[in-house]
Formats: C-alpha cells, structure tokens, sequence
C-alpha cells in the first residue's frame, strides 16, 4: 500500500485552474458518500484550500487517484497533469509535514493551514473515509508540524498588515484582553485587523464604516468573539476618547482624524496611552498626532518595514525548519519499517504457536490411547523441531546456492551470532 500525496498548489497552477478542482465540504461530503462504496479509491483525505487542492490517500491505485480528480472536476487528465505534483511513501509524508508547517504556503509560516488539515481529515473520519493506517500518517504529521513550529522560528514575527497591528497592540498593552478597538472602515486590510484582534481576545471592537451595512455585517463575523457596538462614520470623534486602539484605512482623499480631535480624546481618557493605526494612503489620521505625549502612531510604511524585516527572519528560521522535517520525516520511515517489520514477526509467532497447537493436540490424543509419556514428548519434540526449522534451513540452502554470496553470509553471522547467545543464555 503506498502513502500517495497528490495535488496542484500556487506554485503549479494559476487562479483559474486552481478554481475549477476546488471543492467545499457539501461537495465533498456527496463524493464521500459515492467512494464509500467502491473497492480501489475509499481511504482518502481531501484538502482544499484558496491556494491548493491536496488529495493524501494510502492506495495500491495511485493513477486512479489522478483520474478520479479530473473526472470529478471534468477536466483532462492530461491538462491537469501538467499541474500537478505527485509524491510517494517518505516524500509523501515530508510534503505533509511541510504543508502542516506553514512551510509550502503563500505566506510562509502562517498557521490557519494546519487547522485546515484538521478540519479537512475531519470531515474524512465523519463520512469512514479513514483507515487506522492513514488516521496515524496524520497524527504524526501533526505531532511533526508543532515540533517544527514550536522549536524553530518559522511562525513567529508578523508577516500581514493584520497579524502586525495586532501584535503591535500586544506590545503597547499588557493587558489585551481590557481593550477597546475602533475600526475605522471594514475594507479587506481593516477587516483582518478586525479579525486578528477579536482573536486575541480584546474586550470591545467599535466599528463605523461609511456604509454602515458593511460595519454590520463585519460586526457579525467578529461578534462570536468579542463584544462589538456599531456607529456612524460621522461619529467618529465623539467615540475616539473611548478606544484604546484606533486602526483607520478609509479611500477618503482628505484626513479622516485631525489632531484637535485627538487631543480632546486624549484629555477625556486622562492622558492614558492610544495606539493609532493609519494604513490609508492617502493617510487618515494627521501626523502631528504623533506629537502627543501618550499616542503611538504608526504608518503603513512603518509596519511595512516590520513586515519586510520579520519576513526576512522566517526565511531564515525555514531552512533550519527544512532540516527538522527532513529529520521527522525520516524517524517516521523508521517507525513505519519497525511497524512492518512487527507485523510479519507476529505473523511469524502466530504460525509458531498453531505448529505448537497441533503437536500437543498430536501428544494429548497419543498419551489417550496409552502410548509411552516418554516416547510421546521425544516424539513431539522431534516434530516440533523439525518444523520449526524447516524454514530457516530452507533459507540457508537457497542462499548457499545463490550467485551472491554475500546474502548467505549475513545469514550465516546470523545464525552464528544466535547460537552464540543461546549459549551464552544457557550457562547462567
């Protein structure tokens, strides 16, 4: 059975591509339902993401895995395997850990990709599209990815306009958990701030957006986390006093935050420090804000610098994180040939112990018909023994006629070095 990783990712295949061999879970959830029920393609995990399609299966049917995923999406086979990437057993297991680390994606290091593999072998267990077998190729790779992420420095530093400002709000504030946010506009960049904030924990988001339908909906996403209070975008002064951190992004040509306007703020908190965000271009909030005592005022040249710097450091850590998955991809061959080779040792003692079965079944019905005890044990140990070595000497004859020697003698040191201990076993 072989451990098969197979896909298309940002770096084969463009959006497009990308697009029409994407799958949600409603989609996936029906295709599980029709694999289940067939013979050669039915312990598969799929992972579908913005910037890869990833099927990871344990198969004897590799091609019909390729086929499967072009018939499903209609496309030819031959077009989509000009994108794809196809990995086997040990390189399999290392492309997994390397995906679970951050260390395959867009932005290197980021972390939401390992509870995408979650949520994706999940969804697999939920439909029995798991065996035992591929159930522990992914606890390992999970076990790997924290290793990787906890012992090297790939996921560390910020390396988004969100996850920065964030984490810029961590270092100005002991205490997260006591803030108030306000966001200024809910474009794309202002809504991952948004959301990287509520997950740190803060006490209170204020949202105003021009369109306060758009604050709304933001509102509805962040709310599970955070409490949150909507207000007009004409309001936005009167509120400023109350926000700890204030990050603004609007299109607006003309400054959104005047520096009167925050020196009041900042007489009604008595003076206490505010972290002031602007990643508009043209800015939002006046620079001589960054006058005043107690304001932080970072631009988006400032944290782009951050970024560039930290971005710089996770290349860096990855090539240490590189030799880390190497070396867990390579104790995981490991245990997978001790695993092996435990399984045909039990084999081994299983066929043993029913030759030994049949023997005192064979000795029983002897000493009920009133042979000789004696005679009876000789007998079966005789039998016993010759069975018992039958296929080793089968082994050593087939080696001794074998044009390489070299096999025969390693059986030999072998059966040497075994003697040589029963011996040794023997005198104590």
């Amino acid at each position: 059975m072989t451990f098969l990783a197979l896909g298309v990712n940002h770096h084969t295949a463009s959006v497009e591509m990308r697009e029409k061999i994407a799958f949600n879970p409603e989609r996936l959830a029906e295709l599980f339902q029709k694999l289940r029920h067939t013979t050669y393609l039915n312990d598969l995990v799929v992972l579908s993401t913005c910037n890869r399609t990833e099927i990871y299966a344990l198969t004897e049917h590799c091609d019909v895995v390729l086929q499967w995923l072009a018939d499903v999406n209609q496309i030819d086979v031959e077009t989509l395997t000009r994108h794809i990437y196809r990995y086997h057993d040990l390189d399999a297991m290392t492309h997994l850990i390397r995906v679970a680390s951050g260390l395959d994606s867009l932005m290197l290091g980021e972390p939401q990709i390992l509870g995408q593999i979650k949520t994706a072998v999940s969804l697999a267990n939920q439909h029995q599209m798991t065996s035992s077998g591929l159930h522990r190729l992914f606890e390992y790779a999970f076990y790997a990815a924290k290793r990787v992420r906890t012992e090297t420095a790939v996921g560390e530093h910020a390396v988004s306009m969100g996850y920065a400002v964030a984490q810029l709000a961590g270092q100005v504030f002991s205490h997260v958990s006591q803030l108030t946010v306000m966001i200024v506009a809910t474009g794309e960049m202002n809504t991952l701030v948004a959301k990287h904030l509520a997950e740190m924990g803060v006490a209170k988001m204020i949202i105003c957006n021009r369109t306060r339908e758009r604050a709304e909906l933001l509102a509805k996403e962040v709310g599970i986390r955070t409490q949150v209070e909507v207000v007009d975008f004409t309001d936005i002064a009167q509120h400023l006093h109350r926000a700890d951190v204030v990050s603004s992004c609007t299109g607006s040509l003309h400054q959104v935050i005047e520096f009167h306007q925050v020196k009041s703020a900042l007489k009604q908190r008595k003076y206490q420090p505010m972290l002031m965000v602007d990643l508009a271009v043209p800015r939002d909030i006046d620079a001589q804000v960054e006058e005043l005592e107690g304001v932080y005022l970072y631009g988006i040249d400032d944290l782009q610098t951050v970024i560039d710097e930290n971005l710089s450091q996770r290349r860096q850590a990855a090539v240490d994180a590189e030799v880390m998955v190497a070396q867990l991809a390579a104790q995981f061959a490991q245990r997978q040939k001790v695993h092996h080779a435990g399984e045909k040792i039990q084999a081994y003692r299983d066929d043993a112990e029913q030759q030994r079965q049949q023997e005192l079944a064979w000795a029983l019905q002897q000493l009920a018909q009133g042979q000789d005890a004696k005679q009876v044990l000789e007998q079966m140990s005789y039998r016993l023994s010759n069975k018992m070595l039958h296929l080793p000497s089968k082994l050593m004859r087939e080696a001794a006629i074998d044009d390489d020697s070299s096999y025969a003698e390693w059986l030999n040191q072998k059966v040497q070095h075994i003697q040589t201990h029963r011996r040794k076993n023997k005198h104590k």
